[in-house]
């Protein structure tokens, strides 16, 4: 079991704002980024490099509520979530999406909180069989 990498990630009505200050108040290395790629009119984000790891801004909108959450990135999302399920740990998962495996926690505090991984071969074609089954 390896930790790789964190991204906090922060979804606020003054995403603007934010990443005017991360960007141009503190210096930050900053990526403007759309939501999805390839969509032009999607909402545009700010991305933070720190090494592996990164900060990503959004604007609230429709399936983005305000909030923040910590994603941890690991090997092996399935293997972090088995041994947090056997400490006693509610997770919810998994979810297959850009290319990761994903599950869900909420940390004491209320922060929420994923566990993610690469997805394998063999997921990655699990998700495509059933992406052509809809």
């Amino acid at each position: 079991m390896e930790l790789k990498s964190i991204r906090f990630c922060a979804i606020s009505p003054e995403a603007d704002q934010l990443v005017e200050f991360l960007g141009l108040g503190l210096g930050f290395p900053c990526v403007a980024k759309p939501l999805k790629d390839s969509d032009p009119d999607s909402p545009q984000g700010g991305i933070f490099h720190a090494g592996d790891s990164w900060i990503e801004i959004w604007p609230e909108g429709a399936n983005m509520p305000q909030g923040v959450m910590l994603q941890v990135i690991v090997d092996d999302a399935n293997e972090y979530a088995e041994h947090a399920k056997s400490n006693g740990i509610e997770m919810r998962g998994p979810m297959h999406a850009n290319g990761e495996c994903i599950y869900f926690a909420l940390a004491p505090g209320g922060l929420a909180m994923t566990i993610q991984s690469p997805m394998t071969d063999e997921q990655k074609e699990a998700a495509a069989n059933a992406a052509k089954s809809e």
